[in-house]
């Protein structure tokens, strides 16, 4: 699907396109989401850029992610989409600078592009261009990035009470420790992945303040792209923090489950240690004697097997009482 963004009176609208019609010249933002063949064309043949295809926006090396070629500026970052779903997972996303206008070719649809399109479509600088579009996406993956980040480390920060704070039975609740450990996996695995995201999107920010003589950046952007590369940097020691945190969780509550095992354990030694030497003595002397009134009874058979089950069924009952089964 392509959608093209043209400025009218202050804002950036979405001007659908009729078949067979050509992009307006006025046209700052082409956004490719899944194009298909013929809009890959018309977009390189009327902007004059080649649209990369998806396998090579998923190249990890960052000479095939960040280069110039003919003049345009060709930028693939790694971007968190679903992120408030219980499958979040990264997009490589392409920004492409041709002149004055953007290109993004993108096969999902991270948080950040609504963000933009929200905030441009209220009101945007009067000589609005693909440069200040690419800047505006930017600044949103970032908010973005700290939102997720925010909400991780307040989920993080409830779990560690569950794991410190709350007062447990003893043994504890597997299905307690099981949701505890899932929910740390979780956050961990979109810890590591927000975490991608800001390498991704940090590097392309060097690399358009790099790109500053090309590009000739008024002196606010540059300040822009400053406040950007200093604010991926924080955020990514936040995130080795998070890591670091959830990592600690996670051995704790190993340790936790451990300390209850050993606990279970080392009651049920105690109980076989003090039921082993009336059982030897039984198993003596019990079974040895010339009158025995049981054995002369009708019923003492099936009252021996009746024994038996209830010796084995209690002890299973009352540990599954605790807990401990």
């Amino acid at each position: 699907m392509l959608t093209v963004y043209v400025p009218r009176g202050g804002t950036l609208e979405p001007h659908p396109l009729e078949p067979g019609e050509e992009i307006p010249e006025a046209a700052v933002w082409l956004d490719l989401v899944n194009p298909s063949l013929e809009e890959d064309k018309l977009v390189e043949h009327r902007v004059g850029v080649a649209i990369p295809t998806r396998e090579e926006m998923q190249e990890i090396e960052i000479s095939s992610r960040l280069y110039v070629e003919n003049g345009a500026r060709y930028m693939t970052a790694t971007l968190m989409s679903q992120s408030d779903t219980p499958t979040p997972v990264t997009t490589p996303v392409s920004f492409i600078l041709a002149g004055q206008r953007l290109v993004t070719v993108r096969y999902n649809e991270p948080r950040p592009f609504a963000m933009a399109r929200h905030k441009l479509g209220r009101s945007c600088p009067a000589n609005v261009s693909g440069q200040t579009v690419l800047l505006e996406l930017l600044d949103a993956v970032i908010d973005r990035s700290a939102d997720i980040l925010e909400r991780i480390g307040n989920e993080v920060d409830q779990v560690s009470r569950r794991i410190f704070e709350q007062r447990r039975s003893r043994g504890g609740s597997s299905r307690v420790y099981q949701g505890i450990l899932f929910t740390l996996g979780r956050k961990g695995d979109l810890t590591s992945k927000v975490r991608d995201s800001l390498v991704s999107v940090g590097r392309l920010v060097l690399f358009l303040a790099h790109e500053d003589e090309g590009l000739r950046w008024p002196k606010e952007t540059r300040v822009q792209l400053k406040t950007m590369q200093r604010d991926v940097q924080s955020l990514s020691d936040h995130t080795t923090y998070l890591t670091n945190n959830i990592t600690f969780l996670l051995d704790a509550m190993v340790g936790l489950v451990s300390i209850e095992q050993n606990n279970i354990i080392k009651l049920f030694s105690v109980v076989a240690v003090v039921l082993m030497p009336p059982t030897l003595v039984a198993s003596i002397y019990g079974m040895n004697f010339e009158y025995m009134p049981e054995l002369k009874t009708v019923y003492g058979y099936p009252a021996a097997l009746i024994g038996m089950v209830i010796s084995a069924v209690v002890p299973y009952l009352f540990f599954k009482w605790k807990k401990w089964l």
